[in-house]
């Protein structure tokens, strides 16, 4: 393939494709081939700034839109979601790398969210307070900022962005999307389908990039609030420089980080169960989920029995092209996150922790050259080793060996971590004790992956979140509105006469 033959991605400002020539750009990869599949542009200062102002000059007329129109346009942009789900997965796969049976999941998930934003009608009501007193009614408002921005991760090229865009923009903002740069198709696809149900051209913006167009957005006075989702260090970086800006508006975080999420393995647990869990939320999407279960706590006496069903499921993993029907695990995005995985377990073996299933020399027959792993599988890790500390994001499943549940307990409490965390049991107490006791944000009993539907919101403790409210859901509409209380009384019931004291309801 001739550089002329690969396509371009380009931004999506104020209704159509553009990009500036002679651009950046980067190469996008096939992961399954490793072979360049599309070039993005990168934004400069004056695109992101290009994107702000369109943004900006609509803001005013869609905040003024009726919450009933701009659910009618998001129940549009569902239909075609649906017409489009299969191309939209077929996109995700080809340039991130999961199966396309996880693909068409994810498209589902995201889809569910703009399902939810579809109510905002009902959402949007609040209170009111006939008479507190002197003839005063008091009421409340959830009003829309303004331009407002998401920054969003490569393993969830279409969920995530749908977790921000349909909340932000169903509340009355204007949005722009910073999407990953290593899978940006399917963000102009998006893009495409909003314009198509009728969105006005400015509501909806895409900008390709990196770090500028990142820092860009960060430090633009006209954006009022940004959504992250993505690495701990990166999710710190934007909450701290958005505490910087000062102002009559200063900027309003929402960043969600890494995780280390635990699924504990009780003694009276359905061990077949356990298993089958372990493998599909561990290996799925090759481990790269920030609700992928990286860590095993085997309590007590199945700590044996755990390792010895673990192994040869471990071994049997089908590891193919994403798009063939029988794979269960695909390569991950990129080269060197490959290299980054392999580091880690270089480590894990460096630092004494027994390597039971070694994935590192993985190749994948038709595709010696994409960046395919097998699923690594360690026992005997100990909290003080990197592979336990940090995310490694890939197919490693580490098992640590506790006595108890209140150590077990103790082990995950004491990780800088708190995203997601599983326990496997069949006693009712042990669940209900264990998810009062426990510093996570989000618990599965017997469920692997606890991702909160839409009508609820996602999102950890810890260093796994930065601000004051989690993503989607109620949460979301708090996040892209501000609260305003109105106090009214007319004439005919204002006593004569000044009043000096506090005013109380009478």
């Amino acid at each position: 393939m001739t550089k002329q033959d690969i396509t371009q991605i380009s931004h999506y400002i104020n209704g159509k494709k553009t990009s500036t020539v002679g651009a950046k750009s980067q190469a996008v990869f096939n992961p399954a081939t490793g072979e360049v599949c599309a070039e993005v542009v990168l934004a400069n200062k004056d695109e992101v700034n290009a994107a702000v102002a369109a943004a900006s000059a609509v803001a005013p007329a869609w905040a003024e839109t009726a919450p009933l129109k701009r659910a009618r346009i998001l129940s549009k942009f569902k239909e075609l979601i649906e017409k489009n789900h299969d191309a939209l997965a077929a996109a995700i796969t080809r340039e991130h790398g999961k199966v396309f049976s996880d693909a068409k999941g994810e498209v589902v998930r995201g889809l569910e969210i703009v399902e939810f934003a579809c109510g905002i009608p009902q959402l949007l009501k609040t209170q009111f307070t006939d008479n507190i007193g002197g003839g005063i009614d008091n009421w409340q408002l959830r009003q829309p900022l303004g331009v407002t921005a998401g920054i969003t991760p490569f393993n969830f090229p279409v969920m995530v962005p749908l977790w921000m865009a349909p909340m932000a923009i169903a509340c009355g903002n204007t949005f722009i999307l910073k999407p990953s740069e290593r899978d940006p198709t399917p963000s102009l696809m998006m893009a495409d389908l909003l314009y198509e149900a009728g969105l006005p051209d400015g509501v909806f913006n895409v900008v390709q990039g990196d770090k500028l167009a990142v820092d860009t957005l960060l430090q633009h006075p006209d954006v009022k609030a940004i959504s992250f989702v993505g690495s701990t260090p990166i999710a710190e970086y934007i909450y701290t420089e958005g505490a910087k800006r000062k102002g009559a508006y200063p900027l309003r975080v929402q960043a969600l980080g890494g995780a280390k999420n635990h699924l504990v393995v009780m003694p009276d647990a359905d061990l077949d169960q356990a298993v089958d869990a372990l493998i599909g939320a561990a290996y799925g999407s090759a481990g790269e989920r920030c609700m992928a279960i990286s860590v095993a706590v085997a309590v007590g006496s199945v700590a044996d029995k755990l390792v010895d069903a673990l192994i040869p499921r471990v071994h049997a993993l089908k590891v193919k092209n994403g798009m063939e029907s029988d794979a269960e695990m695909g390569p991950v995005v990129t080269s060197a996150h490959k290299e980054k995985i392999i580091s880690y377990i270089n480590q894990g073996v460096e630092a004494g922790a027994a390597l039971l299933v070694d994935g590192r020399s993985k190749v994948v027959e038709g595709h010696e050259h994409g960046f395919f792993l097998g699923g690594s599988l360690f026992d005997h890790v100990t909290p003080e080793m990197t592979i336990y500390q940090d995310e490694i994001f890939g197919p490693v499943l580490c098992v640590v060996r506790v006595p108890d549940m209140a150590a077990a307990i103790n082990l995950i409490n004491a990780h800088e971590y708190g995203n997601g965390v599983a326990l496997f049991t069949s006693d009712g107490n042990t669940a209900r004790e264990f998810s009062r006791r426990i510093e996570v944000g989000m618990v599965g009993v017997n469920v692997p992956i606890p991702v909160p539907m839409a009508w609820h919101s996602f999102g950890g403790w810890k260093r796994s979140l930065f601000g004051d409210t989690h993503i989607y859901g109620e949460e979301g509409v708090r996040f892209y509105t501000r609260y305003k209380s109105i106090m009214q009384r007319w004439p005919e019931s204002i006593s004569k006469g000044a009043e000096f004291t506090m005013p109380v309801a009478k």
